[in-house]
């Protein structure tokens, strides 16, 4: 993208990926940036794999940031165990697996720390006609030509501007955890490194793959294995226990992983030796402090009011099924920020751009979301009838798994 030639004023709020990934792409595009993150540390050591695709590489190339074979872990298949641990079914799929902590660190670094503020918290955004503001929480107000609000799936953004819209829980939730390479049998090491793997117990799905481990390494011997358990949870009775922590306390939308229980914590090893391939069954019991995520849709009709624009989960909540979370925050930094030089070109102003962006990405992120619901219809039966659980086990071959999960899509 071309250097535009006046010096135009953005917020973020938010400084994860999807906030790094405008920041950068702004300060390229000759932005003046603020980033405001209300967390007083570095977020960095966060563990969560992420599943890359082309759209997510080209996002990291406009932004600047050089792309070597340490962004991640290459796999080149996709394997499914039965639950005894013996191989169902096998397809040939390369791809690289990267980690949040890889992610955070490559976009952190390639943005000045003049623009990044930790420990920055908005309370509240306004629009006006000439310029946006925000309002920190020591009661400074700092104004703008535009507001970006990257402050993920519980957006008190997205919550001040369309109040009515609300996560919708899925019925299930996932498990995840990390564990290192070396802490395996040398036999689980074989079976799943280098590899993308499944199991499909009946009413249950779990999938791993590897990424970088301490200190980003993706040298073999110093990597980690990251895996996601699909578990039916109902919303009345099992999801409230799981988020109640020891003091009694319960949890709305998630529970620090420090502060499940751990009576939680022994039964889901149990059913992970009960249930899983024991290769599968290994990780889940080796890996350090597990955690787990209530699933959630969440749809918005529009994802700019006038010069606040909303980005990433803060805009569409989409089940991780289809490992699109960060490409989507990235592909909308990047059409954010295009929509802006193009308007800019054009002298039409930066609501112009915005109204735009929206038109452009709602469309996308109803879609990704659909089809994220298409992927998680089988764990959002096993709360229904029978019918519905034989229905959606018809679609869930290992082969229609390993074809549809977490693979490029265009939308």
């Amino acid at each position: 993208m071309a250097q535009s030639s006046t010096r135009f004023k953005a917020i973020i709020v938010g400084g994860s990926l999807g906030g790094l990934f405008a920041a950068n792409l702004l300060v390229r595009n000759g932005w003046d940036v603020d980033v405001f993150e209300r967390v007083p540390e570095e977020l960095a050591g966060r563990g969560a794999g992420i599943v890359t695709h082309p759209e997510l590489f080209d996002a990291m190339t406009a932004a600047g940031i050089a792309i070597d074979d340490s962004i991640g872990v290459k796999v080149q298949s996709r394997v499914t165990f039965a639950q005894n641990g013996a191989v169902l079914s096998e397809r040939d799929l390369p791809q690289t697996l990267t980690a949040w902590g890889k992610m955070y660190h490559v976009l952190r670094a390639a943005l000045p720390d003049v623009h990044y503020h930790a420990g920055g918290s908005v309370v509240s955004v306004a629009d006006g006609a000439d310029q946006a503001s925000v309002t920190l929480g020591d009661g400074t107000v700092v104004r703008a030509d535009l507001v970006i609000a990257a402050d993920g799936f519980k957006s008190a953004i997205r919550e001040q501007f369309l109040p009515d819209v609300k996560l919708q829980y899925a019925g299930y939730v996932a498990w995840r955890g990390l564990v290192d390479e070396m802490s395996l049998s040398p036999a689980t090491r074989a079976a799943l490194f280098d590899k993308f793997a499944f199991c499909l117990p009946p009413h249950e799905q779990i999938l791993g793959y590897p990424v970088a481990g301490q200190g980003n390494s993706t040298i073999p011997g110093e990597r980690r294995y990251n895996f996601v358990w699909y578990r039916a949870t109902s919303e009345d009775i099992q999801l409230p226990n799981l988020l109640t922590d020891e003091s009694g306390k319960r949890w709305v939308g998630g529970i620090p992983p420090t502060l499940i229980r751990r009576e939680v914590l022994a039964d889901m090893e149990d059913a992970a030796l009960t249930l899983l391939a024991p290769q599968f069954g290994e990780v889940v019991t080796k890996s350090t402090q597990p955690l787990f995520q209530p699933i959630f849709d969440l749809e918005v009709p529009q994802m700019a009011f006038g010069r606040v624009a909303l980005l990433g989960d803060a805009a569409f909540v989409a089940r991780p099924h289809c490992g699109m979370g960060v490409t989507k925050a990235a592909s909308d930094a990047m059409a954010l920020v295009s929509a802006l030089v193009s308007a800019l070109k054009r002298q039409t102003g930066v609501q112009d751009a915005l109204a735009e962006y929206s038109r452009e990405r709602t469309q996308v992120g109803a879609a990704i979301v659909q089809h994220a619901r298409h992927l998680g219809a089988y764990m959002q039966a096993q709360l229904k009838d029978e019918v519905d659980r034989e229905m959606a086990e018809r679609y869930r071959t290992p082969d229609a798994v390993m074809r549809e999960t977490a693979v490029p899509a265009r939308f």
